[in-house]
């Protein structure tokens, strides 16, 4: 199993939080505030907070905002990954990445099987990046973000986490961009 190691700083990222909803409001968001204690206890610095409707344009026009932004990193969704006709996350927000994250998924998968069984299947839990900024799609329930945050995200995002994680590959995500479309 992978560690922190002692001898790296600690380096706080940005991270944006966006809860899916037509009914949640910041008062009762408790799957956002389980994020926000999550990001802010880690030592992360929250750089935007939303609760946006059900409407994949909605949802991709915060999002891709938020990607523009110099001081977000990372932007967290909790909210829209189910299978009802409502639950539209997904679509709206894959279309923008440049490189989808199946381990994400598939490891966000196995920590919630373990806890909730089969019923896992029921996520569409995705993960990507969109102008160099890192994207997790999660299901709407505060266990979900608990397990996604404790399971892979709290390690991922800390740089003093071997022998990989996220934060150190960061200045790197938009190389295809410098390099021109062609590196596509």
């Amino acid at each position: 199993m992978a560690n922190a190691g002692s001898d790296r700083p600690f380096i706080p990222v940005g991270i944006a939080v966006l809860t899916v909803s037509d009914t949640r409001t910041l008062a009762d968001d408790k799957s956002g505030d389980t994020l926000v204690a999550r990001i802010t206890d880690a030592g992360h610095r929250l750089a935007s907070r939303a609760i946006v409707p059900d409407d994949k344009a909605r949802i991709r026009a915060q999002v891709e905002a938020w990607t523009k932004d110099d001081a977000i990193d990372v932007v967290i969704t909790t909210g829209g990954t189910g299978f009802t006709g409502r639950d539209v996350t997904p679509e709206a927000l894959e279309p923008l990445f440049e490189k989808r994250m199946d381990g994400f998924s598939e490891v966000f998968h196995r920590i919630s099987y373990d806890k909730i069984g089969t019923a896992t299947i029921q996520s569409r839990a995705t993960g990507g990046v969109a102008n160099a900024t890192f994207i997790f799609v999660l299901p709407g329930s505060p266990g979900a973000c608990k397990d996604a945050w404790d399971g892979i995200l709290k390690a991922q995002l800390d740089y003093r986490h071997m022998p990989c994680n996220f934060v150190e590959i960061m200045p790197r995500l938009d190389e295809h961009l410098k390099r021109g479309s062609s590196a596509l």
